[in-house]
């Protein structure tokens, strides 16, 4: 074959080329996980449409996708006289895809929750709330990020070891307040919260997965929120809430890692401190 005759065939040998690649990143995707993790994290039970239920608000495409942030808002009336006991957030092409499950107190009304996460791929990211009758409602946003469950991590091992379970808690200002008795605070963990894809940098092994599993918030003994947490939450966790104060004098928290540390402290809720 002449080399003109090559030349001629070459846009055709690149198409073809182009067919072959293209078509599994095609097919990745097409290829939708959600069905699958209804039938494994929810049991397969019926999906409502929550845009009147729950919103989910993260940014389309994240500037650092070891710390994506993502809040979660109650959208309910007013005069709707059920309430959400629970919000599972479901990052679908995460390794771990259950992020987060936070159980909100019954007299709490905890009305928005923030906090930051780690986003592997480009993902439809869920937000499911479970209603006080006994329904599924889901909402769901688009995140264009990658890389964030392997990033290294921000802190040294020293540092990190040496800020290990200190906790922060503070509140802040509200137009509405003294009027009313909503709150909105925020608890800050020093933590690792390790997912078990990251490399040491200088072993080049990877990091065993180690994070906060457990979260307990309390206004004295009552219940405000709860956290059940995967490796997708980013380093040193962070939740910052909305709620109902019910006139306690002390805010608690208690979180437990896989390693089985417990870190408990309290603050006076006029003088949060640090």
């Amino acid at each position: 074959m002449t080399m003109t005759g090559c030349i001629r065939r070459l846009p055709l040998i690149a198409l073809l080329l182009g067919i072959a690649f293209a078509a599994p990143a095609n097919a990745e995707e097409a290829y939708d996980p959600w069905p699958g993790l209804v039938q494994d994290i929810f049991s397969n039970r019926p999906m409502n449409d929550g845009a009147d239920v729950i919103g989910i608000e993260m940014p389309y495409r994240a500037e650092d996708a070891a710390i994506v942030p993502v809040t979660l808002r109650s959208k309910l009336s007013p005069g709707d006289a059920r309430r959400i006991r629970s919000i599972t957030l479901v990052i679908d092409r995460n390794p771990a895809p259950m992020a987060a499950k936070f159980e909100l107190g019954p007299d709490a009304n905890v009305s928005e929750i923030s906090t930051r996460v780690r986003v592997n791929n480009y993902t439809d990211v869920h937000a499911v709330a479970e209603l006080s009758d006994g329904q599924l409602y889901v909402s769901k946003t688009y995140v264009k990020a990658s890389g964030g469950c392997s990033a290294p991590a921000g802190k040294n091992v020293e540092e990190a070891k040496n800020r290990l379970g200190q906790m922060r808690y503070r509140q802040f200002a509200r137009e509405d307040a003294p009027a009313s008795r909503v709150r909105e605070a925020q608890i800050m963990i020093g933590h690792p919260n390790n997912s078990g894809l990251q490399m040491d940098q200088v072993t080049q092994l990877y990091i065993p997965a180690f994070f906060v599993n457990q979260l307990k918030l309390t206004q004295d003994d009552s219940p405000v929120l709860s956290m059940e947490g995967g490796i997708s939450i980013s380093e040193d966790p962070n939740l910052r809430f909305i709620y109902v104060s019910n006139g306690a004098k002390r805010f608690r928290a208690e979180a437990k890692d896989t390693d089985g540390h417990v870190f408990r402290n309290e603050w006076d809720v006029e003088k949060p401190g640090t």
